[in-house]
């Protein structure tokens, strides 16, 4: 192993030493002052991180294959980078208040260190290597959910998530150690050359299936997502929402094409089965929500169902159309949950109706909440309309005619409970509509990050064209 060996791992590495920069940082500063500085200082190495992500990198192998990359997972890793930068600048305002005072280093470190996780499961070349990265990228999430300690939901967000984690990692580790079992290795390359359709093997796979099911929040392993959301500070909601749904997603689907070619068959009969549940759920209980994490909780589940379709094309195609509608799904997510953070923060309102006659209070917030509401719905000429053609497309091309007519009907469905929140802001009136108040420059730049994103990603055949274009190395 060389130092060129070693730059393999620019993404963990400079992650690694910007959380302990920001650690020191807390040790050597006073304590008064200290928290905006640190915010300055964790946000503005975060940036500088996001723009040496997307210089030039080799690509190659290390520790015999137990960690590789390849330009698509270096995308996916920048992609992340991203949205957690926009997490970043979306949460000083709420960080700058007395109770989180003396937290900021923590949420910082603590992100950051899910974020490595995160890196290691996408770069991952064997099971031990993915379990590694997926537990570094979860338990410290608990952590998060349970950030505001003298508030009951809180807490109790942050036990369901460890309890419902626990189970997912337990079901997922029987699953690899039946993979194991079966074909005497757990690298990934050896898994897909010695898999062989069996009685144990299909039930390794499906308990695999099911323990990145609950990381995804897909249909029926959904059940925790809700209560989770709705007790967690908001700013950790839109994380949980977008950057770790994302990257689970993306690792799923390198896994299923890498590990699992010889049973193509069997997984999109289950993405088939499970892409229909999570849609229709999703969108049936998002339509009976009053609280707006809750209303964004469900539509997560929706969304979810949706990037399946991607999945069970089973080919490239579909995984750049994966990839393109992670990124489309940053920018449309982050910028619906700044305006919740923002509305919170000012107002401790969450619930829906509390909206109601937000235009004309704040026009700036209600433009940026509808044009996140369109790209979510898929409405053209936005990002989120390609983003659904793209994984339409990637299922109907391989001949899932009937999935993609459901996901059709269950687009025509969310467009009610999207257009309901556009409503409520635009048309409903109201006596006690929240004041106006001014947005501090950092939000502002977090909403100007997501609407340029909405809009520019809405040229799509080119940005799609590159990510199709890439090495996938899977």
């Amino acid at each position: 192993m060389n130092f060129t060996n070693i730059l393999l791992m620019r993404h963990e590495l400079l992650l690694v030493a910007l959380a302990a920069i920001i650690i020191l940082a807390e040790l050597i500063l006073d304590e008064k002052g200290s928290s905006r500085k640190i915010r300055i200082l964790a946000i503005g190495l975060f940036a500088i991180n996001t723009v040496i992500g997307f210089f030039p990198a080799e690509t190659g192998e290390m520790f015999g294959g137990m960690y590789r990359t390849s330009e698509l997972q270096i995308l996916i890793k920048n992609i992340l980078n991203i949205g957690v930068l926009i997490v970043f600048i979306q949460s000083d305002r709420w960080l700058n208040t007395i109770e989180n005072e003396f937290k900021v280093a923590e949420f910082f470190v603590i992100i950051i260190s899910t974020l490595i996780g995160m890196n290691f499961m996408i770069s991952s070349g064997d099971f031990l290597m993915f379990y590694l990265g997926l537990e570094l990228a979860t338990i410290p999430v608990a952590a998060l959910a349970a950030y505001d300690v003298y508030k009951r939901n809180s807490a109790e967000a942050g036990v369901k998530l460890i309890l419902s984690s626990a189970l997912s990692s337990g079901v997922m580790l029987w699953g690899i150690s039946m993979i194991y079992g079966t074909t005497g290795s757990i690298y990934f390359n050896i898994v897909a050359a010695n898999f062989a359709v069996s009685s144990l093997s299909i039930l390794a796979f499906i308990f695999f299936f099911a323990g990145m099911a609950f990381k995804i929040s897909l249909v029926p392993f959904h059940l925790w997502t809700a209560d989770v959301y709705e007790g967690a500070p908001i700013n950790v909601t839109s994380y949980l929402s977008v950057i770790s749904k994302g990257a689970s997603v993306a690792v799923l689907t390198i896994i299923l094409f890498r590990v699992f070619p010889t049973i193509i068959e069997l997984w999109q009969n289950v993405i088939y089965v499970v892409a229909v549940l999570t849609m229709t759920v999703g969108n049936l209980f998002a339509i009976r929500q009053k609280n707006i994490k809750r209303f964004l909780a469900f539509s997560s589940i929706s969304q979810a169902g949706y990037i399946m379709l991607g999945m069970i094309g089973g080919n490239t195609f579909g995984m750049a159309s994966i990839v393109y509608y992670i990124l489309v799904y940053i920018f449309s997510n982050l910028g619906a949950f700044g305006v919740v953070a923002a509305v919170s923060n000012f107002s401790k309102k969450e619930n829906i109706d509390d909206y109601d006659g937000l235009y004309k209070t704040s026009p700036g917030l209600s433009l940026i909440m509808m044009l996140s509401m369109f790209s979510l719905a898929g409405i053209p000429p936005v990002a989120g309309f390609f983003g659904k053609f793209f994984l339409f497309t990637a299922a109907a091309e391989k001949g899932f005619y009937i999935l993609v007519l459901i996901a059709v009907l269950n687009t025509i469905i969310s467009l009610y409970y999207y257009l309901l929140i556009v409503k409520a802001m635009f048309i409903n009136k109201s006596d006690v509509a929240i004041p106006t108040f001014k947005n501090d420059w950092m939000t502002k730049i977090g909403f100007a990050i997501c609407v340029a994103g909405i809009v520019i990603m809405g040229f799509a055949s080119l940005i799609l064209e590159y990510i199709n274009s890439l090495s996938f190395g899977v």
